[in-house]
């Protein structure tokens, strides 16, 4: 898409007369917030009562109310109702003008950004579930937030207000903790690089690895507060037989989960930003590229993608006919996913901890939301391509996320 063609002023138009039509035909198509609960808002509606009646929660709120999420969102929808008693309008709306804020920060045209911004925000648009879930009392927009303003403190060195972020973050849905997690991970590569090169290290950059690494160490807190991963009685209730033991794993929801990422990241990213000369790319990859289909293959054999009855892949694996069938759609979308990733730069690892992540839930493809949001962010404003500390791999920062 040529939106290089239009002129700023045009392209600010072009988002704000597109976003004021998409978010009015939100409102109504939802009945102006006020439609039915909708499959786990009712669930999710019970929780937040349990935070409705007073300003602050009590420890036993904090231990049994009844969802396998963590509680911030819930305490924040408890709180609107407590002072407006609106039910679960107020909710909504919160979630509706958090989406909208999540589209203006990576949207937005600015002059630094330009038309990339506006194909960034059609890429998120691309993922069905933003919308969705815009104007819906999930918990999703909350947590995204949270890791948005993440990644916006962390780009600007702000590593304490990432810290934070990233810490309520992880109070709002447990998995979030894949992000602080690669950012550190990433970080202190990149430190451990600079000490093998012999370069002296300040103790300011430091934080760029402690911040994170602290921000996920808030999630023991909840495992002592929890006895657990979430509030006991939920798990007995709701939680899949992976989330009843501790220790038990499903390796192949690794696969399940790349496939969403290639079906909702890295398609729409091919599509909306066409590589110069991919022939050249895989001829210049060939080797490498053999050896990750041929790996991937290998543990799709040995731990295959998980059946799924959740989510708009699920019911496409549904309709397939025969298992093969089912097998190379979620290999041919998860490799897809390993060829875009195979640098171990920033994203690298905010995929791989994510995907590890999966491995203790069910293969939703709506839990690729969050990944979908920081990623679009870090693609807008072509991040890490400023990054001034030292990468890992000593990758082109021209191209690492181009």
């Amino acid at each position: 898409m040529k939106l290089q063609s239009f002129s700023h002023s045009q392209q600010k138009i072009l988002f704000l007369g597109g976003i004021t039509v998409i978010y009015l035909a939100i409102v109504a198509w939802l009945d102006f917030l006020q439609g039915p609960p909708y499959w786990d808002e009712v669930n999710f509606w019970k929780s937040s009562l349990t935070f409705s009646d007073s300003l602050l929660p009590s420890l036993s709120d904090l231990r049994e109310y009844h969802s396998l999420n963590t509680p911030l969102p819930f305490m924040i929808f408890g709180f609107l109702e407590y002072l407006f008693n609106q039910g679960m309008v107020a909710g909504r709306l919160l979630n509706l003008v958090l989406s909208l804020g999540i589209v203006a920060v990576i949207g937005w045209p600015s002059r630094q950004k330009g038309g990339r911004a506006i194909l960034c925000l059609i890429g998120l648009f691309l993922c069905p579930y933003f919308l969705f879930l815009s104007g819906r009392l999930y918990t999703e927009m909350v947590a995204c937030t949270w890791v948005l303003l993440g990644f916006v403190a962390y780009v600007r060195d702000r590593h304490w207000l990432s810290c934070l972020a990233f810490v309520l973050a992880i109070s709002s849905r447990q998995y979030m903790l894949a992000f602080p997690m690669a950012i550190a991970t990433y970080e202190f590569l990149a430190i451990a690089n600079q000490y093998r090169q012999g370069q002296a290290v300040s103790l300011r950059q430091h934080q760029r690895w402690l911040a994170p690494a602290l921000a996920s160490l808030s999630f023991l807190g909840w495992i002592a507060l929890f006895d657990g991963l979430a509030p006991t009685s939920a798990i007995v209730a709701h939680a899949p037989e992976v989330q009843q033991s501790t220790l038990a794993l499903t390796p192949g929801g690794i696969v399940n989960f790349l496939a969403f990422v290639g079906a909702y990241i890295v398609i729409p990213e091919w599509l909306l930003f066409r590589p110069a000369n991919p022939l050249q790319s895989l001829r210049n990859n060939q080797k490498k590229w053999l050896l990750i289909a041929g790996g991937l293959l290998v543990f799709c054999l040995i731990f295959p993608p998980l059946d799924t009855p959740y989510g708009n892949m699920g019911k496409v694996a549904e309709l397939l006919p025969f298992y093969a069938l089912n097998l190379a759609m979620f290999y041919g979308l998860a490799l897809l996913t390993c060829l875009r990733f195979a640098k171990p730069d920033l994203l690298f690892w905010i995929v791989a901890f994510n995907a590890l992540i999966m491995m203790k839930a069910i293969p939703w493809d709506r839990y690729v939301l969050p990944l979908v949001v920081a990623f679009w962010y870090l693609k807008s404003i072509h991040y890490p391509k400023t990054q001034l500390n030292a990468d890992p791999i000593q990758a082109d920062p021209e191209t690492r996320l181009a």
